[in-house]
């Protein structure tokens, strides 16, 4: 399941979480630790005998969730120190035009992109780090942004499930480092990383990953000049800019219980695609050496782009001062039929087949398939 890194796009350092799937729907998200894989390939593994009543290991004074219905094991869940919403989530987000936010972002400060019908919003990391769930509906879609310092990981979930609107909150819980997510309407309890319910009325369900990539705000800025940004204005004093997590990226994984997978640092950060059934991890180190990878997951044909200028939101005190880890990108790398082949070129991309130059947001901008745009995965 895993090779060490070669030229060869057979043998790229790579980890398959599960069997290949001919499925062509693509979802990706970028992990600080490697160590999060683990709450996807445990789910299930630590689940209690049948007939054996488990003792639940914390309080649940205020939760109306069925602690009896679960996935995984509760001695795998820990308290990160807040109560139930302790991290408040921003339930009316409110948004201001890029020249003011502008005012108050670093250039090289993360920024995840969200898009839908014509309708593009941007949710800098800056203000995501202290509330870590924006529940949002963007041009009639309901959505939630996520993110999880601890993994690193920033998600963006369909709020409907089984003819249900959701609207989520923190737990104050975490599983494998991760944050574990509820839903107001049920109280069950979801893995961010996954978007698996995995204690409670829903579990079983899986949330609807939507495409929602990091990028640098100078690239937003540049990109999306007329998109909408979240506002620091989140009816909540914090220090929006500076990171509560710093060193972070230098030390361990926080609140990690289990034993770590070897194969890789416990801290590297991985880029994840899944594609139906099949889910592999790409190394960053990896794609930043390389600048372009070439792969196939199951039938589906797929290209990821590297990007410096990016900072880490838990490295320095200041975020916009974090150290540069880098943006990717991953597209199914079709095109009218074809499968192209990609390399690095100056600030951009150039296909083998055709010559043609792409951005690092899928488009091409010159050669004989200018004005073609990736679907973006």
């Amino acid at each position: 399941m895993f090779y060490a890194g070669t030229r060869d796009e057979r043998h790229r350092l790579r980890v398959s979480m599960k069997a290949p799937s001919s499925a062509a729907a693509l979802t990706f998200t970028i992990l600080a630790l490697f160590a999060c894989g683990e709450a996807e390939s445990q789910v299930g593994q630590g689940d209690p005998k049948p007939g054996v009543e488990e003792a639940v290991p914390f309080s649940t004074r205020g939760w109306k969730t069925n602690f009896s219905k679960r996935s995984v094991s509760l001695d795998e869940i820990l308290s990160g120190g807040p109560p139930k919403d302790g991290i408040p989530p921003i339930d009316d987000p409110k948004f201001v035009a890029v020249g003011e936010a502008d005012d108050w972002l670093g250039d090289r400060e993360p920024i995840v992109v969200f898009e839908h019908d014509g309708e593009v919003r941007g949710y800098p990391w800056q203000i995501l780090i202290w509330h870590e769930i924006v529940n949002d509906e963007v041009a009639g879609l309901p959505v939630s942004v996520t993110y999880c310092p601890l993994c690193n990981t920033a998600i963006a979930f369909d709020r409907r499930s089984g003819g249900r609107l959701l609207d989520f909150g923190t737990t104050g819980k975490l599983r494998h480092s991760d944050l574990l997510m509820y839903d107001r309407q049920t109280e069950t309890w979801w893995q961010q990383a996954t978007g698996e319910a995995i204690i409670g009325e829903l579990t079983g369900t899986v949330l609807a990953f939507l495409p929602a990539p990091t990028v640098s705000w100078s690239d937003f800025k540049n990109q999306y000049p007329d998109a909408l940004v979240l506002s620091r204005d989140t009816g909540h004093s914090r220090r929006y800019g500076s990171n509560p997590y710093s060193g972070y990226d230098s030390g361990r994984p926080f609140l990690y219980r289990g034993t770590p997978d070897k194969r890789l640092p416990t801290m590297a950060r991985v880029v994840v695609v899944k594609s139906g059934a099949a889910v592999v991890a790409y190394p960053m180190e990896t794609l930043r050496k390389e600048g372009v990878i070439n792969h196939r997951i199951g039938a589906t044909e797929i290209v990821l782009f590297f990007r410096a200028g990016t900072a880490s939101a838990v490295d320095a005190p200041s975020i916009d001062r974090g150290r540069d880890v880098g943006a990717a990108a991953v597209y199914s790398r079709t095109v009218n039929g074809r499968a192209l082949s990609f390399r690095a070129r100056g600030d951009g991309f150039v296909d083998t087949e055709t010559g043609t130059h792409w951005s690092f947001f899928g488009e091409a901008i010159e050669g004989p398939l200018a004005g073609t745009d990736f679907k973006r995965s």
